[in-house]
């Protein structure tokens, strides 16, 4: 049975680039469909439904910022941003607000077609081999990897879908250490050539997300000078 083509969206208003990245894309098999402003990416992201979404930061009449927020709020789809901007503020403000990875210009297509493709290897889920996990309960904490869901006291926790891959792979290693470059190399899912630190934003909104929920503990604990271990905040349950 031969698998349906990933569905890609690409927003910039810089027609230059959304040709080159569409026409480098779509010789990769991939389904493609572009935008020039917000209203337009809102209205094709509902039609079009993408699994990915490459996404500049400064359009017309929104913000990437913006956009990443509303897509993820209606489908969590990934989103890959691009940006002329090098600041690391701005890095971390595309990460908060739920963005997967981020590239910045002038960018290699090469690259692009790499971090496009691990992204959406993220996408489809885990292999077969894998299949399937069972959910984990932590005292009031519950984790259902089939259902991408995270419940504290019974209370949905709203994460995007690389802090639940995160929070997800942690947990499945509880009291083990790791290091940022193999979180990288685990839940990324490739030698991410990027500030490693996209890891500790990460970390810091699943903490914040939680501690909003009435999480008491820190359930992600940070081994200083090492990385970040899961401490089950009760007896692991699995069923």
């Amino acid at each position: 049975m031969t698998e349906t083509p990933a569905k890609l969206l690409v927003v910039d208003d810089d027609p230059a680039i959304r040709k080159l990245i569409h026409r480098f894309l779509g010789k990769q098999q991939y389904q493609m469909e572009s935008a020039a402003d917000g209203k337009t990416a809102l209205a094709l992201f509902d039609k079009f439904q993408p699994d990915l979404v490459i996404l500049d930061v400064n359009l017309p009449d929104a913000t990437g910022y913006e956009l990443c927020r509303e897509m993820q709020s209606r489908t969590g789809v990934y989103v890959l941003m691009l940006t002329s901007r090098s600041d690391e503020s701005d890095k971390v403000k595309g990460f908060m607000q739920g963005a997967d990875d981020y590239l910045t210009k002038p960018f290699s297509l090469i690259e692009l077609g790499v971090r496009v493709s691990a992204i959406l290897k993220r996408h489809r889920g885990r292999s077969p081999r894998d299949l399937p996990q069972p959910s984990l309960k932590f005292g009031a904490l519950m984790i259902d990897p089939d259902r991408h869901e995270v419940t504290l006291d019974d209370q949905l926790i709203t994460l995007t879908a690389l802090e639940f891959n995160l929070l997800c792979f942690l947990a499945t290693h509880p009291n083990r250490v790791w290091n940022r470059q193999e979180l990288l190399q685990r839940v990324w899912d490739y030698d991410y050539v990027g500030d490693q630190r996209v890891v500790d934003v990460h970390i810091g909104q699943i903490r914040k997300k939680l501690e909003n929920a009435g999480a008491q503990d820190q359930i992600i604990q940070t081994v200083r000078g090492v990385g970040y271990r899961f401490n089950p905040p009760d007896v692991v349950d699995q069923f």
